[in-house]
């Protein structure tokens, strides 16, 4: 059994996730949270964000997101990836940074634009 709070409302409903059960939930107080806490257990993934360098830039960094979730297991293999990223500026929000990131089809895009300094 596993127990999690679900994150998807405010409300924050205790779930319980018996996997002996073919994943029964309870405790959600809505569709939502019976479909986020099977996906949790199942196959859990996360919103990936960071900061990858930049040169000619007035900051030596730039925000970065994948722009759709990636499994979690990806997530720390993804930051080691991520180190060795360089952008030259200008920097544009929503330039994408790494394509399909692991075969995941997700993609990491700057999240702010970054202007080259003369």
């Amino acid at each position: 059994m596993k127990r999690l709070i679900c994150i998807l409302c405010p409300k924050g409903c205790h779930l319980e996730i018996d996997e002996k059960q073919g994943y029964k939930v309870s405790g959600n107080g809505c569709p939502r949270g019976e479909q986020y806490g099977k996906r949790e257990v199942i196959a859990p993934v996360r919103t990936l964000t960071s900061t990858v360098k930049v040169v000619d830039a007035l900051h030596s960094r730039c925000p970065v997101k994948t722009d759709s979730a990636i499994p979690r297991k990806l997530i720390l293999k993804a930051m080691r990836l991520l180190d060795n990223v360089q952008l030259q500026a200008p920097v544009h929000c929503g330039d994408i940074v790494i394509e399909n990131v692991f075969d995941s089809g997700a993609n990491i895009i700057a999240t702010r634009d970054l202007d080259k300094v003369s």
